[in-house]
Order: C-alpha cells, then sequence, then structure tokens
C-alpha cells in the first residue's frame, strides 16, 4: 500500500458517505460505552446494551478497516 493508513481515513472521511455514516455510528458507540464504564453498577438491561454495543462497534471497525484496505489496494501506485 503506497498511501498510509492514517491520510486513506481521511480521503474516504471526506469522499466516502456509508465510510462516513460508519464513523459516526462508531463514535457514538464509543461514547456510549463511555458512559456504561463510568456508571459503579450497570442494571441487566445495560449490560446487554453494553454487549450489543461492542459487537456492533467491532462490526464497523472491521467493515472501516476493509474499506480502508480495499481503497489501499485500489490506489497503488
Amino acid at each position: 500500500m503506497s498511501l498510509q493508513v492514517d491520510e486513506i481515513k481521511q480521503v474516504l472521511s471526506s469522499e466516502d458517505q456509508e465510510f462516513q455514516q460508519w464513523s459516526r455510528e462508531h463514535h457514538q458507540y464509543e461514547d456510549r460505552l463511555a458512559e456504561l464504564a463510568n456508571k459503579p453498577t450497570l442494571t441487566l438491561d445495560e449490560e446487554l446494551e453494553e454487549k450489543q454495543l461492542k459487537k456492533r462497534k467491532l462490526f464497523l471497525k472491521d467493515r472501516m478497516a476493509e474499506r480502508i484496505r480495499g481503497y489501499g489496494l485500489s490506489h497503488t501506485a
């Protein structure tokens, strides 16, 4: 890959609407997980929410990484 990952993220964040949406959702999940982590105890519903958010966040991270790899491979010098 000739482009650096950070450069690719920057390009995709400005040009790829789907990537932008994934990134926004990922950050929303991070924020909510941080809120839950700051609570002294979680209800059963919050524990379930936390597990679901972690899975969704990882799924989005994987999708973004795949898009970054694909972009890097298709834009090699």
